[in-house]
């Protein structure tokens, strides 16, 4: 197996050839790796990871503020070391990513301060405020800092440094002409684009010496107008090579295509792998290629078609720490897949830690610990949805006899449809592994098994566990009990088709998704929203939002946004907007709109017996939050531990976390 199969960058010998991507976490406030995200690399490392790639280290913060790990102290000198020890003997190597800066990125923290940039341009994130171009003396600054960066990389015993050179980033912004409009050396034809990021190569190979491993991740295609195009990242792939790199990182979008260059459940598998393979074709060293390579059967089929030379996983890696010991121990059935949801970069971008939905001892390794009982207990689990397996799992491997009863034919709940379009089938996925581990667990399994109040408490449980989710909130519009009318999540699993013509009542994530699925066969797709957009209340990260924005655009559907629907008849429905009525023919109507918690046996279970409710039965919200609700419950059972929800997890101060 190619994956398994040892590898070299320049001296660096490598046992396999699947490496960690480079993604940011949280860091102590004077910017050096806190003992968090020391034990958040390690774990990756013991799960057999050949390379660890760490997130940006600012070389300095005299431009630009703090925004991701910083290194030149004493105290990030001490804490890469321990990084590096803890990596190496988990068997892995350590590259350490170096980034003078974000330039027109720099985060959303300060309106008022124009970021310092290759050009005049406008700030990503405060459209209208114009960036400042870096002078001549600051920008041979940043590269000496580079030099210094890498330097301190080295004498911490870091295996490699990688260049950050992608993205949209500083310097990939001074290697675009969309964002590089200087007319000075670092300005004009590619090659005076690429001085900076050139210049910064020569800085940190005479840094570190001519045989120590240099990677440089960078953008050979963004995928948005004005944005680089393949003939000039082939071009700049050579002049990166001249250099003297020895290993090209290929990364592709940026921020205005964000789900390009960070997927979401929306994209296809191995998106960039086509783009890497065009830069192996004229590459000298070794190419590291990402971007939804989490089913091992695809990883291997990009490295066996020489694709790539090695492929990494950024948030597959959060999703499945062991990812590579479990492809060697042939256990690749039992990997958590990740669901694309991207609730880790949004809890970052949010200010909190990385959260991980279907991994909830992500980034908190340390922090959820799974002990036996010490003395027997019984639960009773009600739903085999997301919250109701995860629980059941976590109890019955601490020792806890568990039974779970489902009142439909097989667990999984709304997983299945959440991942029932095409489109989202990391989600079916998910569903799929979790199911699977329930019936390889101790769990008592009793499906098509619905509750009564009296029969549960006849069953001397110790504890309850409402996992019964939620319902399809019907509203009150004539004609609902129309023919015509079929529940979303009903079309979602394929247990009731519908027509050319469709309608749908709401235009949340579930309707909007369901639109967009109904679109790749019917002739025409309407829906209609009572807000005066669509998604208003939802809440998920902005490459998620730009990536299914996008969806939509492609599959032509109409939006009607601010009506109210009147009338609903088995020929189609009458909605009510500016005062006027309008009538759509439709064969088939959904509703989607919204969910009411099935949480009816908490009233007679309250007082007579240990119960608590968990997931949608709460409150319709989010995988993340029935996983971690179903996780902590299980793994408290019994104990005095405290009770730590996903939001408590994300928002812990990195210091006190230590």
């Amino acid at each position: 197996m190619k994956l398994l199969e040892p590898g070299a960058i320049g001296s660096m010998e490598l046992k396999n050839r699947v490496f960690m991507a480079p993604m940011g976490t949280t860091t102590e406030p004077d910017g050096s790796f806190h003992e968090r995200s020391i034990r958040y690399y390690e774990e990756r490392a013991r799960g057999g990871f050949g390379l660890i790639i760490t997130g940006a280290n600012q070389v300095t913060t005299e431009y630009e503020q703090k925004a991701c790990n910083i290194i030149g102290t004493g105290r990030s000198m001490e804490q890469m070391k321990e990084l590096v020890n803890r990596i190496h003997t988990a068997g892995a190597k350590l590259c350490i990513q170096i980034t003078p800066g974000l330039g027109r990125m720099q985060l959303p923290y300060a309106a008022e301060v124009a970021p310092l940039a290759a050009s005049a341009v406008e700030s990503y994130w405060f459209p209208g405020l114009m960036c400042e171009p870096l002078s001549v003396e600051q920008i041979q600054h940043l590269v000496a800092k580079m030099g210094e960066g890498a330097a301190f990389a080295k004498a911490a015993g870091a295996d490699a440094v990688e260049i950050h050179g992608y993205g949209g980033y500083l310097i990939d912004q001074f290697s675009s002409a969309l964002w590089n409009k200087r007319e000075d050396e670092y300005g004009g034809d590619l090659k005076g684009r690429m001085k900076f990021g050139l210049d910064i190569v020569k800085s940190v190979r005479e840094a570190v010496g001519p045989d120590f491993p240099i990677l440089y991740k960078y953008t050979p295609y963004h995928g948005v107008p004005g944005g680089r195009e393949l003939e000039e990242g082939l071009e700049q792939t050579r002049l990166i090579q001249e250099a003297g790199v020895d290993g090209l990182h290929v990364d592709m979008g940026c921020y205005e295509a964000w789900y390009k260059a960070i997927p979401t459940v929306y994209q296809p598998i191995a998106l960039q792998a086509w783009l890497a393979a065009e830069v192996k074709k004229i590459a000298t060293v070794p190419v590291l290629t990402v971007g939804k390579l989490n089913d091992p059967a695809v990883a291997e089929d990009v490295l066996a078609t020489g694709k790539g030379d090695f492929i990494g996983l950024g948030h597959g890696s959060l999703a499945e720490p062991n990812w590579v010991n479990k492809v060697a121990e042939n256990k690749a059935y039992d990997i958590t897949p990740c669901i694309g949801c991207n609730e880790c970069l949004f809890s970052g971008f949010k200010g909190g830690n990385y959260v991980c939905a279907v991994n909830p001892t992500c980034f908190a390794e340390d922090m959820n610990p799974i002990e036996p009982v010490t003395e027997p207990q019984r639960a009773l689990v009600l739903g085999g949805g997301p919250g109701g397996m995860e629980f059941a799992i976590t109890a019955a491997g601490r020792g806890v006899e568990v039974e779970l009863w489902e009142k439909g034919p097989r667990l999984g709940g709304t997983l299945y449809a959440a991942g029932g379009p095409s489109f989202k089938k990391d989600v079916k996925d998910y569903a799929d592994v979790m199911v699977n581990r329930v019936y390889r667990s101790d769990v008592v399994v009793k499906t098509m098994k619905d509750a009564t109040a009296e029969e549960i408490l006849a069953g001397g449980w110790d504890k309850v566990v409402l996992a019964t989710g939620a319902r399809h909130t019907m509203p009150p519009i004539p004609g609902i009990e129309s023919a015509s009318v079929v529940k979303a999540n009903d079309l979602l699993i394929g247990r009731v088709g519908y027509g050319r013509k469709v309608v749908v009542i709401g235009a949340g994530l579930v309707g909007c998704e369901a639109a967009a699925m109904i679109a790749q066969t019917a002739d025409t797709v309407t829906v209609v929203e009572m807000e005066s957009t669509i998604l208003a209340t939802v809440e998920h990260c902005r490459n998620n939002e730009l990536a299914l924005a996008q969806l939509l655009e492609d599959s032509q559907i109409e939006f009607v946004t601010g009506a109210r629907v009147a009338q609903i008849t088995d020929d189609g429905l009458t909605y009510s907007k500016d005062g006027a009525d309008t009538t759509i023919d439709a064969d088939t109507v959904v509703i989607a709109a919204g969910y009411t918690p099935n949480d009816e046996l908490l009233a007679a279970l309250e007082g007579k017996v240990d119960v608590s409710v968990i997931g949608d039965a709460v409150e319709a919200d989010s995988i993340l939050s029935a996983v971690h609700g179903g996780f902590q419950l299980a793994r408290t059972l019994g104990t005095e531990l405290p009770l730590l929800t996903a939001a408590d997890l994300a928002g812990i101060d990195p210091v006190a976390a230590d």
